[in-house]
């Protein structure tokens, strides 16, 4: 954190004299909610709501449990209750959003004429035909009323935003959409995406409709970075997937590893992007003394085409399988940092030097058919090797760990 942002922090924690509105969302949101309470300690002068997955409970806030990967009826509630929240500030007060992984679909709030269901759908299709975070986005908040900088901007009061990043690159305007941040992308650009991604007739017609008459420039324009209405918002992120590393790499020194961290992100189509990535670290792990441990982190991406149960981080592990087998005493965990694994109950999966050998006599000897299949968590399952954490409260993108000894 930068020595300004670290001023504003403290501006932010001395706020007493102001009325305080908190928009806590996302996975993280109870206990950042929790500590931003604990912290203002102004009795009668803070209220808000918080949205996250589940039922919660932080005096003197409301809460709303949502739907999440898919948004449902509470996720509008959410969002609208939100909007009514910053539209209710006066300037001296202050809006204090509080953002974690998880939020985009928590906190959701359509643009009119389009229905939770067609932004659902919307979503989804995007989803299954591979589209990445910045392409998905570029979309839905052309799509809703609080995304793409509309909660700020409905606004009267300062916005200060704390993020936690779930996204590669950090970008504010990508973390849950950029509630609080202008956003650069245009209604074009959302069509060109759907063309991209299987075409507008795969999408729900009046998603085409209102995103084509934003590019006519009948509907307003998602609020700009050079917008007036978000000249006090301020945004900073105050965790990622850098944490994640570290903390994993500390834990790894303690149990007398030597630590090779890869900086950059782990990007690209899980199957494909695998076997790139475990053989470039293999490469450069060759000449590190053993046993040594291999970090890195980012977020992937399934093309889904079979009609299997899995997700991207058990296909990651699931690809690596083969190169591993190769590999005498290896292993291999690709784990998402929010405990959930695509719409399963796991949070990835492991696969060491001999998975390939137990596989065959487990009945699962063709990892490819699984992998084509889209079916990553039945071969797992098969072989006692998901990982089950259930949800850890944050997410800061997926971790990749690899062992030598």
């Amino acid at each position: 954190m930068k020595a300004r942002d670290a001023d504003w922090v403290t501006d932010v924690s001395r706020a007493a004299s102001r009325r305080i509105r908190i928009i806590a969302a996302g996975k993280a949101a109870r206990g950042m909610a929790d500590a931003a309470v604990r912290i203002l300690r102004v009795d009668g002068q803070v209220g808000g709501i918080v949205i996250a997955p589940d039922a919660v409970s932080v005096a003197p806030l409301e809460s709303i449990a949502a739907g999440h990967p898919t948004p449902n009826a509470a996720s509008e509630r959410a969002g609208r209750r939100a909007l009514e929240i910053a539209r209710s500030t006066a300037r001296n007060d202050l809006l204090l959003v509080l953002l974690s992984g998880g939020a985009s679909a928590l906190m959701a709030a359509p643009a009119e004429g389009v229905s939770v269901a067609e932004k659902s759908a919307t979503t989804a299709r995007l989803l299954e035909a591979g589209a990445d975070i910045h392409s998905l986005n570029t979309v839905r908040k052309h799509l809703s009323a609080v995304k793409g900088g509309w909660l700020a901007a409905a606004a009267a009061a300062p916005c200060h935003t704390f993020a936690i990043s779930d996204v590669v690159g950090d970008d504010p305007s990508v973390i849950a959409s950029g509630p609080t941040v202008g956003d650069a992308t245009t209604f074009e650009q959302a069509l060109a995406v759907l063309e991209e991604f299987g075409g507008a007739r795969s999408y729900p017609p009046s998603v085409v409709s209102h995103l084509e008459a934003g590019a006519r420039g009948a509907i307003p324009e998602t609020p700009k970075p050079d917008d007036e209405r978000l000249a006090r918002a301020r945004t900073i992120v105050i965790g990622g997937r850098r944490n994640a590393m570290d903390g994993a790499a500390h834990e790894a020194e303690t149990r007398g590893y030597h630590v090779l961290q890869i900086d950059d992100a782990v990007v690209g189509e899980a199957r494909t992007t695998a076997v790139s990535h475990v053989r470039a670290v293999l490469a450069r792990a060759a000449s590190i003394g053993r046993p040594v441990c291999i970090i890195s982190s980012g977020e992937t991406t399934v093309r889904v085409a079979g009609r299997g149960k899995g997700g991207r981080n058990q296909e990651f592990a699931l690809a690596s399988a083969a190169l591993l087998h190769e590999t005498p005493l290896s292993a291999l965990a690709s784990v998402g940092t929010d405990g959930v694994d695509g719409p399963t109950d796991a949070a990835g999966a492991i696969v060491d030097s001999t998975t390939m050998t137990r596989a065959e006599k487990a009945g699962a000897s063709n990892p490819a058919r699984y992998l084509d299949n889209n079916d990553s968590y039945t071969f797992f399952t098969r072989l006692g090797d998901l990982v089950k954490t259930g949800p850890t409260g944050t997410n800061v993108g997926d971790l990749q760990v690899i062992l030598l000894a």
